[in-house]
């Protein structure tokens, strides 16, 4: 049985998505006969709740939160605190993975990767992003010969350039809990579930509300679908964000009677909250890297397996899983293309269906299990 240290200097649990990429990650590795223990940081939450309930997921691995000294400073001092902080939980975190042991060190911190790497060859890096400001990382990886696992193909194409072995990178692009997702619950049940009209056509969108995710532009959307005569009674529903992020963009939307913005919701009312939409959308930005190339977001694969029709941006790491026959593709950053992809959905019904069940049907490769085993196949 292989013994796995997940190390994740990050906050946990956590409303971003990282954190169920990470929990679920854990769960399927331990799925598969391995003894799986997760080291993270103690971090200040409003989020109380028992780390394995907050996201549903079974008790089998170990979860520990090791003990640093948390704070917090004023205004633009806290960006200091913040990077004060990472550096001191990356060497006690590192210092506990060895203290634990294992046959496998998995992270996808550059730092705590960086420091291991001076005493363990058996790490692995499970990279999200690419950037040239980290590049005295990835030149200790190369030199070290490490493994790494990129979530999406522009990720690996990035690593090969940099001079990284074709033979120590994997793509394994995110996955999601088809279980969880798969609930026998109508449209109108659903909409009854959350409190939400049934005499309108539902657009949601759901996940953090950043600029490179494209929220603000299906807010303009809105904004110009209330300025023009109308065919459809719609209402554009916005689920997730930060506490701080909801009130700045509750504030951008506070005229409209068209947006409704819930902001965070516990992650078990996601499959419902999407069987209670007309159309899903995924709005990336076409602007930064992280999203044209890098991402590979865990709301596109729950999109899927709701069984609901999508609008995407058509984008390289959008298009490495959907396409025009389980999606309407669209150009980013732009409100009105945005608004046609919705409205031809809606115009067409029997579009909508036959492309939320190739979706459906296209989304059964892309689970956390499945994804488990490529990475530990990978790994032997």
């Amino acid at each position: 049985m292989k013994k796995i240290v997940y190390i994740a200097n990050l906050r946990l649990p956590t409303e971003k998505a990282y954190g169920i990429q990470i929990a679920k990650t854990c769960e399927a590795m331990a799925g598969l006969y391995c003894s799986v223990t997760l080291l993270c940081p103690f971090r200040i939450s409003k989020i109380k709740g028992d780390f394995f309930s907050y996201y549903g997921i079974k008790r089998n691995f170990v979860f520990k939160k090791v003990f640093v000294f948390d704070f917090y400073l004023p205004g633009f001092l806290n960006k200091i605190a913040f990077g004060v902080k990472n550096l001191c939980s990356a060497f006690v975190l590192v210092l506990h993975a060895l203290i634990e042991g294992a046959d496998i060190f998995y992270t996808r911190d550059e730092l705590i990767v960086y420091v291991l790497s001076f005493f363990k060859k058996n790490i692995v890096f499970e990279s999200h992003r690419f950037s040239n400001k980290r590049k005295i990382f990835y030149s200790r990886f190369k030199k070290k010969n490490l493994k790494i696992v990129a979530i999406s193909q522009g990720l690996k194409d990035d690593f090969i350039n940099f001079g990284i072995k074709d033979s120590n990178l994997l793509i394994a692009r995110d996955g999601v809990d088809l279980n969880m997702f798969d609930i026998q619950l109508t449209k109108e049940e659903a909409r009854k579930r959350h409190g939400l009209p049934l005499d309108k056509k539902i657009v949601i969108y759901s996940g953090h509300l950043f600029e490179w995710k494209g929220a603000d532009v299906l807010l303009e959307a809105a904004k110009t679908y209330n300025l023009q005569p109308t065919t459809y009674n719609l209402l554009f529903i916005f689920v997730g964000g930060t506490d701080y992020d909801v009130r700045k963009f509750k504030q951008k939307a506070d005229s409209l009677n068209n947006v409704l913005v819930l902001g965070h919701r516990p992650y078990d009312q996601t499959p419902s909250l999407l069987k209670a939409a007309d159309v899903l959308v995924l709005p990336n930005s076409s602007r930064e890297e992280i999203s044209s190339r890098y991402t590979s977001p865990l709301k596109l694969f729950e999109y899927m397996a709701s069984g609901r029709p999508i609008v995407a941006s058509s984008l390289p790491s959008i298009t490495e899983i959907l396409n025009y026959e389980n999606a309407v593709l669209v150009k980013p950053d732009d409100a009105h293309s945005l608004m046609e992809g919705v409205i031809k959905l809606l115009d067409d019904s029997l579009l909508g269906v036959e492309l939320a069940k190739k979706g459906l049907e296209d989304v059964q490769n892309y689970t956390w299990q499945n994804r488990a085993v490529l990475v530990l196949n990978f790994l032997s």
